[in-house]
């Protein structure tokens, strides 16, 4: 993904040539609150901050419930702490306790519907997301009526999850499990006490700038800069500049087809009216998150661009980064068993997709500003 963007930033900067207007026109708020979101969550994963809900996920001695507050757990989190960490913390829990459990042939259904978990539930907020993130950024519509128009999609998500896992316990609804509490959820490291604390005064720091669209937003950036750089030099190392600089990359590259009328025109013209359907598709090339960038200056129906970005990673691994960091921490576990992760997760994802593909296009008509 970093190479197609950096190879389309080049391209594009021969079509539009470099300046300061265009320099101008990159998000840079959207890249700075990136950074932010990418420092905490690296902390919330390092500290795991979310000990206490792996402590309740052990208590459960049945397959339904289990799988049910895994889902869940990935829906929920994903909300708050971006739908590629809650998979990170999700997904090798599940598979660890599977393992344990003796049930490792459940493994990849549930690890899939968990993914449509992260999708769905990560469509709620404005900062679930990098894609809503910055759409939200663009688009200046208060964070109630940004929850307002996502809350269909979500709710509907939410009540065909739980028929998805009856149908693949459906031999045995009452299928029990035993899970080793001390090993599933680890330690707390007492002296790390006041890294946790930091990291979640830090998170909401981050929300209060997303939500509040404060145009002091750097010196937030620099908080999380000065807090990180006290309590965690190292941690500065890990964070996923990749994913930073991909979305430059492609700002750039965004910026400079706006740019030129000819190109923009013919954009505009095939995007408009079309907005859900382009960004399914061109998300499949190219995925959600640069298609986000790519897409918003041809928009004119904002409800089709996001119901469909966030539709998107249903289609393919290709369609979602999250999808992709799913496959890899599952391969990861099982080196060689890739094309069967691709058979399951294509099987189950596509059950959903077909389901809610439909529904979210009429939706889609539903004014976002209005």
């Amino acid at each position: 993904m970093l190479t197609v963007s950096v190879l389309a930033a080049v391209v594009s900067l021969f079509i539009t040539p470099p300046s300061p207007a265009l320099l101008a026109s990159i998000d840079w708020r959207t890249l700075g609150t990136l950074f932010m979101m990418l420092c905490v969550l690296e902390g919330f994963k390092q500290e795991n901050v979310l000990k206490p809900v792996v402590n309740l996920g052990t208590k459960l001695d049945s397959m339904i419930p289990l799988s049910l507050f895994l889902i869940f757990g990935v829906f929920f989190s994903s909300m708050f702490v971006t739908n590629d960490v809650s998979l990170i913390i999700f997904v090798p829990l599940t598979i660890l306790m599977f393992r344990e459990g003796d049930k490792e042939r459940y493994i990849l259904p549930v690890i899939s519907m968990e993914n449509i978990a992260a999708i769905r539930g990560s469509l709620l907020t404005p900062f679930g997301s990098p894609q809503n993130l910055f759409l939200y950024g663009q688009s200046g519509v208060s964070a109630g009526r940004f929850l307002l128009h996502m809350l269909p999609l979500c709710l509907s998500s939410a009540l065909l999850l739980p028929l998805f896992v009856l149908f693949l316990y459906r031999k045995d609804l009452r299928e029990r499990i035993r899970v080793d509490a001390g090993r599933a959820a680890g330690e707390w490291k007492p002296e790390n006490r006041k890294k946790r604390i930091a990291y979640a005064a830090l998170f909401l720091l981050v929300i209060f700038t997303i939500v509040s669209r404060t145009p002091f937003w750097y010196v937030s950036a620099l908080i999380v800069l000065a807090v990180t750089l006290l309590v965690d030099p190292g941690l500065l190392k890990k964070v996923d500049y990749v994913l930073i600089l991909t979305f430059l990359c492609f700002f750039v590259f965004s910026s400079s087809i706006a740019a030129n009328p000819g190109i923009a025109d013919l954009l505009r013209r095939s995007v408009t009216g079309r907005e859900y359907w382009w960004a399914i598709g061109l998300s499949q090339i190219i995925s959600n998150v640069p298609a986000s960038i790519v897409l918003y200056p041809f928009t004119e129906n904002f409800a089709g661009l996001i119901y469909g970005l966030d539709t998107a990673g249903l289609c393919s691994l290709i369609g979602s980064l999250a999808s992709v960091i799913n496959y890899r921490l599952y391969v990861r576990e099982y080196p060689g068993q890739g094309g069967r992760f691709v058979k399951v997760f294509t099987l189950v994802s596509w059950a959903f997709f077909l389901i809610v593909v439909i529904p979210g296009w009429l939706l889609s008509r539903w004014n976002f500003f209005g």
